[in-house]
């Protein structure tokens, strides 16, 4: 006999409080296990936003390099 098996059939003498008791119990068991595996799965080793834009750097030319060392051009913005 399988645990399954086991389980329903113990499941079947209980009264309904306590089936439901032990429903909220594997529901919370189902929760826990989800959590457990997202938690892994966020461990794992990822790609990083510098490594994604690489491709794109350099990729504008003739704009300054720094507005924030040039204020000039910035001249006529936000008024």
């Amino acid at each position: 006999m399988s645990i399954e098996q086991i389980i329903v059939e113990k499941l079947r003498t209980l009264p309904p409080e306590k089936q439901q008791e032990a429903l909220d119990f594997v529901e919370f068991l189902q929760t826990k296990t989800r959590k457990r595996e997202f938690s892994h799965q966020e461990q794992q080793p990822g790609v990083s936003a510098l490594t994604l834009a690489q491709k794109w750097a350099g990729c504008l030319e003739g704009g300054p390099s720094d507005l924030s060392t040039n204020k000039k051009y910035m001249d006529g913005y936000g008024e």
